[in-house]
């Protein structure tokens, strides 16, 4: 469980996540600090420490910095911490969602007085209405659809040309994931699908994303992109794809893995 409002003293040791305005501290050699408190390089007193979890037995603290940066080279995205190792980055990604919560809790969003830290979780509480407040995850639904020898690959608007994924799109109310999935497919590229298969799911920082990750099959319907959102989208095949994430991403996994398969299954 992640603890909150944790005073360490000096000579405390383990791996320090800093966050400051969404963007984690990284070293000159891109890795997270690690050492002792006294050793980090801020400038100021952290305004909440938080515990975060353990890596390679040793523990992971949240510093929430609001420092004036100096050096914007030393700040990063928990993305650079993707090819890296995964156990960071989902560390790091818990440490940016946290920094958020505490930051955007400040005041109460039903009576706006001011919200505290309640000391038995991570949850802020207005004491004069009684509204509780926990973390926000969006879950997002990931969708890898095949046909035969062929994937169904789409870029977004807000990608570069040439660069494509599979589809993916938020949760909505009153919804379940493999509603989501059905119906994020028949929106942005206007198929059906069947045989939806859930393959994992991977936190992002995006900024409080809980990605899920399916496999389905074509059922029918011709590609018809959704205008603003999808800027193009086609069949590739499994044996020759254009430029796409990479493996340590979800939707970078599910397409190599259903390349793989087909590999197996063909013998190409």
């Amino acid at each position: 469980m992640i603890k909150h409002s944790i005073s360490l003293p000096n000579e405390s040791s383990g791996y320090w996540f800093i966050v400051n305005k969404g963007r984690l501290f990284l070293t000159a050699d891109s890795q997270v600090p690690h050492g002792t408190l006294a050793s980090l390089t801020i400038a100021t007193e952290p305004e909440q420490i938080c515990w975060l979890g353990v890596y390679q037995q040793q523990p992971c603290y949240l510093l929430v910095d609001h420092d004036q940066i100096s050096d914007d080279s030393c700040w990063h995205s928990a993305r650079s911490l993707l090819a890296q190792c995964e156990a960071l980055f989902e560390l790091a990604s818990r440490a940016l969602q946290v920094a958020l919560f505490l930051q955007t809790h400040r005041f109460c969003g039903q009576c706006g007085s001011a919200m505290h830290l309640v000391h038995w979780e991570l949850a802020a509480l207005c004491n004069k209405c009684g509204h509780r407040c926990y973390p926000r995850i969006a879950p997002c639904v990931l969708v890898g659809i095949t046909r035969p020898g062929q994937i169904l690959l789409a870029r977004s608007t807000r990608h570069k040309p040439g660069f494509y994924s599979i589809l993916a799109g938020f949760v909505e109310s009153a919804e379940t994931l493999e509603q989501a999935a059905v119906r994020e497919v028949r929106e942005e590229v206007g198929v059906d699908i069947t045989n939806l298969v859930y393959v994992g799911s991977q936190p992002w920082p995006f900024p409080h994303s809980l990605m899920t990750g399916f496999t389905a099959e074509y059922q029918q319907g011709d590609i018809v992109c959704q205008p603003n959102e999808i800027a193009e989208a086609a069949w590739f095949d499994l044996t020759n794809l254009p430029d796409v994430p990479p493996q340590e991403t979800l939707s970078g996994r599910i397409i190599r893995q259903l390349q793989q398969h087909y590999l197996q299954v063909t013998g190409k």
